[in-house]
């Protein structure tokens, strides 16, 4: 994929850094991929931006500022000085009292880029939630950074190579999870940090973090009318002064985004779906029902086999890091026939879930909790009592028992992990021993325990729900339906993760969120009226592929699945062994469960193809 490196070197012009850097000495303007490219070569304070659209390139004496979202400054006086001077000029001026500050006045989706020629300092910042990623790295006292893996390691200061724990990470995730790269050498910046280079050397510092109150206080019906007023302003924001559109799956959250765009709009909305013919994971007449009650103009697509063999080169393309989320796959087709019907812009409703409470494992975990809640000594009676029980795996209620014990003995966040696909298949069953000799296998949970840790929440859900804002979210999801959109041509944007949004959020309570094991309680409450009552009593599913299903039937697809597994057998990453255990004997087993690892390690052969055979 295409990508432009900017960098800044310690050492002035000593090396070069002034007479490169004036190659962006452009008053402001707006610049496409392509005339980005050519305008300023491969030395440049931003690269090409995830989401389709321009980047905003800023000259201000001697600062040089590039940045592309759709940012907004919180302060109305600020915001109204810009309106008259420009932006450059405030965030200029903001740049001079600290990064910190700077960032803390940035609203919206943005990442930005700021080179202090004079000072030899740049910046990089990213918003709240990571919606645009940037990779960076520190080559000597040189920082090389850009929008996207590949063209950071094309730039000669930036060697780079694969990284074994990440590729272990991945499999274990389905994703490589931030700020870790696929290469040992590059870094992601993380979402509310920022990264300040002065005299060679890098500070990351978070500028936010969500906090969550918890105590409550306001009444149902002035939260109720509080948040149809953010929502509102949200989804009216994120369509702003573009041909919008919102995807439509029939769940809660897109539902609501398309009730509430038709609402705001003074017109019908438009809106996109996708079906599939396996009645199992076809959601396409929830997404009828809602379109209807909003009356929309609706449209949607039936993702065939022969859809899911010419797209998967193109994910694996598209994707700089290796991600193995099959919902991609859908959401690029929907978002090409939005596309199709000249829409610019679509609406997504991800960030609902991990917000307001959504997530099926959210009432799953609060039930272990309640074992935890028992005094120590009646668990110590419990559970010899219930494991050594005669017949114990023969009686039903003893079995459940003894498998709800086991999982409600385990520590969060570890207990989320427990039926994790490659900790069930085994590492030493899936990975060579030379591969694993270079990895830790303790280090995902690592991660993932650090992760949880840093939440100062004192609720079970609202420290799960920070857990998900970055694994769930910002490394997977909005990945997922950003490239699926770059993909296609259109750009997308994220209501639920307005500030406003994300802030209201924060002000319920658990309860609120979790009522006993009622999801998304206040959510729904709040929406009673609004949405229609088969949105609100259907089951979580989402854009799910039916792919182990079709991999049994369709020789194309099986076809690429085989000879893309039987490639990745040959990098000496996975045993040739699993490989064939995996497609002979547990697809015939269970499809759809083992389809998912056949998912996961397909799109890590086309990952390697589509970018590390390409760049040999």
């Amino acid at each position: 994929m295409s990508g432009i490196c900017g960098w800044i070197g310690h050492g002035g012009q000593e090396d070069g850094q002034r007479g490169l850097l004036n190659a962006m000495a452009v008053p402001m303007q707006r610049f496409d991929d392509a005339a980005l490219h050519s305008h300023v070569g491969k030395l440049s304070a931003v690269a090409v931006a995830a989401t389709p659209g321009a980047a905003l390139l800023l000259r201000v004496g001697p600062l040089q500022l590039a940045i592309w979202g759709r940012p907004r400054l919180r302060d109305t006086a600020l915001a109204q000085q810009a309106q008259g001077e420009g932006l450059g000029r405030v965030l200029a001026g903001l740049w001079r009292q600290g990064p910190e500050l700077l960032c803390r006045q940035l609203a919206g989706s943005f990442a930005l880029c700021l080179i202090d020629e004079t000072a030899g300092e740049a910046l990089l910042a990213l918003d709240r939630m990571g919606t645009l990623p940037l990779s960076w790295q520190l080559s000597g006292e040189t920082l090389v950074f850009a929008s996207t893996a590949d063209a950071l390691r094309r730039h000669p200061a930036a060697p780079s190579r694969i990284d074994p724990q990440s590729i272990y990470n991945y499999v274990y995730f389905h994703m490589v999870p931030g700020p870790d790269s696929i290469y040992r050498e590059q870094r992601r910046l993380a979402a509310g940090h920022y990264l300040h280079f002065r005299q060679g050397r890098v500070e990351q510092q978070c500028y936010w973090r969500i906090a969550f109150e918890e105590q409550g206080g306001s009444s149902f019906g002035e939260l109720r009318e509080q948040f149809r007023q953010v929502l509102r302003s949200s989804v009216k924001e994120a369509a702003d002064g573009a041909r919008s559109g919102a995807f439509l799956s029939g769940g809660t959250d897109s539902s609501t985004i398309a009730g509430v765009l038709s609402e705001v709009g003074g017109a019908p909305a438009r809106t996109y779906s996708i079906g599939f013919d396996a009645p199992e994971y076809d959601e396409s007449a929830y997404a009828r029902i809602a379109a209807e009650h909003f009356h929309t103009e609706h449209h949607a697509y039936y993702v065939t086999p022969e859809d899911v063999v010419s797209a998967i080169p193109q994910i694996g393309a598209v994707f700089d890091q290796p991600f193995g989320n099959a919902s991609a796959v859908p959401a690029y087709y929907c978002a090409k026939l939005a596309r199709a019907d000249g829409i610019e812009r679509l609406l997504g409703g991800d960030g609902g879930d991990e917000l307001f409470g959504g997530n099926e494992r959210y009432a799953k975990q609060s039930v272990f909790a309640r074992y935890e809640r028992l005094p120590r000594l009646l668990r110590r009676a419990l559970e010899p009592a219930v494991n050594h029980f005669p017949g114990r795996d023969r009686l039903y209620l003893t079995r459940k028992a003894h498998s709800y014990i086991a999982q409600a003995s385990v520590a969060m966040p570890a207990r989320l992990e427990t039926y994790n696909l490659l900790g069930r298949y085994g590492p030493t069953q899936v990975f060579t021993d030379d591969f694993l000799a270079q990895t830790d296998a303790g280090a995902p949970l690592a991660s993932l325990s650090a992760t949880y840790g840093r939440s100062e929440a004192r609720s079970l859900i609202n420290r799960m729900m920070a857990l998900d804002l970055k694994i769930t979210l910002t490394d997977n999801d909005l990945p997922k339906v950003v490239k699926a959109c770059e993909l296609a041509g259109v750009q997308v944007a994220f209501p639920f993760l307005d500030d406003a949004m994300v802030a209201f959020s924060a002000r319920l309570t658990p309860a609120q969120k979790l009522k006993g094991t009622q999801l998304r309680y206040f959510f729904k409450e709040a929406l009673r009226g609004f949405l229609p009552e088969a949105i609100l009593r259907k089951e979580k599913h989402g854009f799910g592929l039916p792919f182990g299903v079709w991999l049994q039937d369709h020789a194309g697809l099986r076809e690429l699945a085989t000879a893309s597994l039987h490639s990745l057998a040959g990098r000496g990453v996975v045993r040739p062994a699993f490989i064939e255990q995996l497609l002979s004997q547990h697809l015939r087993e269970h499809a759809g469960y083992h389809g998912t690892m056949v998912w996961v390690l397909m799109m890590l052969e086309q990952w390697y193809q589509q970018h590390e055979d390409r760049h040999v």
